[in-house]
C-alpha cells in the first residue's frame, strides 16, 4: 500500500484558499442578511423563516454533490468543477441581493432579497462540500487535523474581513450608511460587490495551484477490496440513502453535538443584529439610525470572532496533541456557550468584543474538529458522499431552529431576541458535554 505524501504548508494554504473566498461572501451574508431583508420589510417573527432556505439547501444538495464528486474525474479535476461553479453562482447573488430594490417593478423586493438569499446559500453549499473532501482526499491522516485547522485559519482571514468590510467603507472611507426608508446603504452594497470578486478570484487560485489524484492514484492508497469495489461502483443516486442508513457509529455520535452546535450558531446569526440593536443600543426600528448603527457594529463583532477563530484554529492541532481531539472540542465549545450567555449581561457594545473571544473559540473547532474527528472513520472511497451526508448534522439542527425560534421569540421572550442568544449560549454548553461520549478513531 502507497502512502499519501506529506504536503508543504503552502500547499495546504493553495488548496484551502478557496475557501477564504467563500467564507468571504458568506461572512456577509451572516452580518448583513436580517437587516437587509428587515429594511424590506420583514418583522423579527419571520427573520429565521427567510434564514431557513441556508440549511434547507445544504441538506438537499451537498449529500448530491458528494456523491458525485466521488465519481468525477475531468481534466479540471474531481472536485474543483463544482466549488468553482458554486462560487460564480454565489458571487452573482451576492451582486443582486442588495440591489433587490431596484427590481422592486417585477416584484416585491422583499421576495427578490429572500430569493437571491435562497440562491446564494445554494451556491454556498455546492462550492463547500467538495472543499471539505479535497482536504481528506489529499492529505494523509497525519495532516489532517492541520489541513482543516489551516482551513479554518484561511475561513477566519475571508469571515473578518467581510464581516468588517461595511464598517470599514463607512467609517473609515466614506461610504454611506444612511438611507431613506426601505434603501440598503451604499456601504453594504458595495460590500457584496468586493465579496463576489474575492470569491471567484479565490477559488480560481485553487483550482490553479492545486493537484488532485485521478482515482487511479487514489485507489492505490488503499488496499481494502471494499474501498476498491465502491470506488468503481457505478453511481446511482439511490447509493446516498444506503449510505445514510450504513454510516459509521463515530457519525452518528457527531450528529448529537453537531445539532447542538448548529441549533446555537444559527441562533446567534439570525439573531444577533436586532439583539445587540435593541439591549445594547434601544433601538427596534430597523430604518432608524441607531439600528443601522448596531448593524455595523455586529459586522465588527463577527468580524472579532472570526479573527479569534482564524488564530486559535492554528493552535488546535497542538492542543489536540496534548490531550486529543474530543476533550479540544469539548473545552472549545464550553467557552463558546460562556460567551453567548455573557451577551445577556452586557449593556456596552466594546464588552461585546469579549463575549466574541469565547464565540470565536468555539467557531473555531466547530469548523475543524469534527471533520477530524470524522475522516477518520469514513471509507476512503466514499469521503464526499459522507463528508455531504455529515452535513445534514448541519442543516437539519438550523431547519429545527429557524421553525422554532420564530414562535419562542414573538410568544415566550416577547420579541426581545436577547433571549435567543441566551438559549444559544445553553446549547453549546449541552454540545460540550456531548462530545465526551463520541468514540475517535485515527
Amino acid at each position: 500500500m502507497k502512502t499519501k505524501p506529506r504536503l508543504s504548508t503552502a500547499q495546504i494554504l493553495n488548496m484551502n484558499f478557496g475557501f477564504l473566498g467563500i467564507q468571504f461572501g458568506f461572512a456577509l451574508q451572516n452580518a448583513n442578511a436580517s437587516r437587509i431583508l428587515q429594511t424590506f420589510g420583514a418583522d423579527i417573527q419571520s427573520l429565521s423563516w427567510f434564514w431557513v432556505v441556508a440549511p434547507l439547501t445544504g441538506m438537499i444538495i451537498q449529500p448530491i454533490i458528494g456523491h458525485y464528486s466521488d465519481r468525477t474525474w475531468c481534466r479540471m479535476g474531481r472536485r474543483k468543477p463544482y466549488f468553482l461553479a458554486g462560487g460564480v453562482l454565489a458571487a452573482i447573488a451576492l451582486i443582486f441581493m442588495p440591489n433587490a430594490g431596484s427590481l422592486s417593478s417585477l416584484m416585491a423586493p422583499l421576495m427578490i432579497g429572500a430569493g437571491m438569499l435562497t440562491i446564494m446559500n445554494a451556491s454556498f453549499n455546492v462550492a463547500m462540500e467538495p472543499f471539505r473532501a479535497l482536504v481528506a482526499d489529499v492529505l494523509p491522516d497525519s495532516q489532517r487535523t492541520t489541513g482543516f485547522s489551516i482551513q479554518t485559519f484561511l475561513i477566519g482571514i475571508g469571515a473578518v474581513v467581510g464581516s468588517w468590510l461595511p464598517y470599514v467603507l463607512s467609517e473609515w472611507l466614506g461610504f454611506g450608511k444612511n438611507t431613506p426608508d426601505g434603501q440598503i446603504p451604499v456601504n453594504v452594497i458595495w460590500s457584496f460587490y468586493a465579496g463576489a470578486i474575492v470569491m471567484v478570484g479565490a477559488i480560481v487560485w485553487t483550482i490553479v495551484s492545486t493537484k488532485e489524484y485521478p482515482p487511479e492514484v487514489q485507489r492505490s492508497f488503499h488496499v481494502s477490496e471494499d474501498a476498491t469495489e465502491e470506488s468503481e461502483h457505478k453511481a446511482k443516486f439511490g447509493d446516498i440513502f444506503k449510505d445514510i442508513v450504513k454510516m459509521p457509529l463515530t457519525m452518528k455520535q457527531l450528529g448529537i453535538v453537531q445539532f447542538f452546535s448548529w441549533f446555537a450558531l444559527f441562533a446567534m446569526w439570525v439573531y444577533t443584529t436586532p439583539a445587540v440593536a435593541l439591549h445594547v443600543y434601544g433601538a427596534a426600528d430597523a430604518n432608524s439610525p441607531a439600528y443601522q448603527k448596531a448593524g455595523d457594529w455586529v459586522g465588527i463583532l463577527f468580524g472579532v470572532y472570526n479573527l479569534v477563530a482564524m488564530f486559535f484554529a492554528l493552535a488546535l492541532p497542538s492542543i489536540a496533541a496534548l490531550t486529543n481531539r474530543k476533550i479540544t472540542h469539548a473545552i472549545s465549545l464550553l467557552l463558546g456557550g460562556i460567551g453567548l450567555i455573557s451577551i445577556y449581561f452586557i449593556t456596552s457594545p466594546y464588552w461585546l468584543i469579549l463575549s466574541m473571544v469565547g464565540v470565536g473559540i468555539a467557531w473555531a473547532s466547530i469548523l475543524a474538529m469534527p471533520y477530524a474527528i470524522l475522516a477518520g472513520s469514513v471509507p476512503p472511497a466514499k469521503m464526499g458522499v459522507y463528508m455531504g451526508i455529515f452535513n445534514l448534522f448541519i442543516t437539519i439542527p438550523q431547519i429545527v431552529s429557524s421553525i422554532s425560534n420564530g414562535p419562542i421569540v414573538k410568544h415566550f421572550f416577547h420579541d426581545d431576541a436577547i433571549y435567543a442568544l441566551l438559549m444559544a449560549g445553553i446549547c453549546l454548553l449541552i454540545g460540550a458535554v456531548s462530545v465526551v461520549f463520541v468514540k475517535d478513531d485515527n
